[in-house]
């Protein structure tokens, strides 16, 4: 039987990684640190996918057990006996499994020698290359076991886009094991990071250069996101869903799509008419009422957005590098400043240094932008918002 090793339980390795893999014929072994998770998966052997589409459709998983990642011996004779690994755990948790997965390739090299691929399902630009990096350092292997890794260890970078909703604390008494995510199951992966033969999953989008779908992801998906939640904020609504139905911030998303539009076009060599598809298909997504998805998720930590590389300043970067004035993203920006939020830390904090420093500090040393066009025409729209 073909087996699946998914480090990570949660709801995009259940609701997501889980689905895959159990539509494709898989026996999937989970991994997971929660002792409650692991018990009740173990105890309930299938849990409910609810699939929020244009009616809510359930979907019975099955086919599967679950380990606790402090059960090392265990982790680590099922990575000897598979050849297909998935990591769900969190960017910030990844590097947490480079020992545990180091003595399972080390075991695996032992044992058969056989071909071993890592997807990694994590929002972390180079994620391949650091986990290999930090599983080298912490593995102490032998010349002969580098070379293993090197030739039969594949490590795999995937773009995540499915979106998934919260339980209420009703459904969470009820089905804790429960998840609720939208329908759409494409996972891009990075056909060149596979070893071997390229596992038959279902959902699987191999693509030669992932690098410009994880743009599309963060300046197309992430700033679509935060250019309908920080208007959306600032006229007093709620969910995602209200803020598309409404004219004028729907008009504002279409010109920030148009602008990245033209410049991923100029970067990148997508398919004709690609683009047009994804964003069309997108914005159905996001007018999605039964996700209920609200404004303060999508733009909470704002301090964090405002990166330099982050959605809203790499995408005004990447238009100024092919000559494209962000006119809408500048006020994406904007209402960004103006998102006072009071139950988000990041939101108050960014109040603080505009009131103490002003918006020019917030705008050179925070967002790193250097270009006065951009600085002098975020200043108006804000100051107009203000008022």
């Amino acid at each position: 039987m073909k087996k699946a090793i998914v480090f990570g339980a949660g709801q995009i390795g259940r609701g997501f990684i889980g689905e895959l893999c159990f539509d494709s014929g898989y026996f999937i072994i989970f991994v997971d640190v929660s002792e409650i998770i692991v018990d009740l998966l173990n105890q309930r052997k299938k849990y409910k996918i609810c699939l929020l589409g244009e009616k809510k459709v359930e979907k019975v998983i099955e086919n599967f057990k679950c380990l606790n990642l402090k059960d090392e011996k265990e982790v680590i004779n099922e990575i000897m006996d598979t050849d297909l690994i998935f990591t769900s755990v969190g960017a910030n948790n990844l590097f947490t499994l480079s020992e545990i997965i180091s003595k399972g390739i080390k075991g695996k090299f032992a044992k058969d020698k056989g071909f071993l691929n890592i997807v990694i399902c994590e929002n972390l630009l180079s994620a391949g290359k650091k986990f290999k990096e930090d599983i080298l350092k912490k593995g102490s292997f032998s010349e002969e076991e580098k070379k293993y890794l090197e030739e039969r260890v594949g490590f795999v970078e995937t773009v995540i886009s499915r979106m998934t909703s919260p339980l209420t604390e009703e459904e969470k008494k009820e089905s804790p094991l429960l998840v609720k995510v939208e329908p759409y199951k494409i996972l891009p992966v990075d056909k060149n990071g596979f070893k071997g033969n390229l596992p038959e999953i279902d959902g699987f989008l191999p693509v030669a250069n992932l690098h410009q779908y994880e743009e599309l992801k963060i300046f197309g998906h992430n700033l679509s996101h935060v250019s309908l939640a920080y208007p959306g904020f600032l006229k007093g609504y709620t969910y995602i869903w209200e803020c598309i139905k409404d004219e004028e911030i729907f008009n504002l998303l279409k010109n920030v799509q148009n602008e990245v539009k033209q410049a991923l076009r100029r970067k990148f060599s997508f398919k004709e008419n690609e683009l047009e598809e994804y964003f069309s298909d997108l914005n159905k997504r996001f007018d999605n009422k039964l996700l209920k998805d609200t404004i303060f998720r999508v733009g909470r930590e704002p301090l964090r957005k405002l990166g330099k590389e982050e959605r809203i300043i790499g995408a005004i970067n990447l238009c100024l590098g092919f000559n494209i004035f962000p006119e809408s993203i500048c006020f994406v920006l904007a209402s960004a400043l103006c998102y006072n939020y009071s139950e988000d830390k990041e939101s108050i904090k960014i109040q603080n240094i505009i009131k103490e420093k002003g918006i020019d500090f917030v705008l050179k040393e925070i967002c790193g932008i250097t270009d006065e066009r951009i600085i002098e025409k975020v200043k108006k729209i804000y100051w107009e918002i203000k008022k």
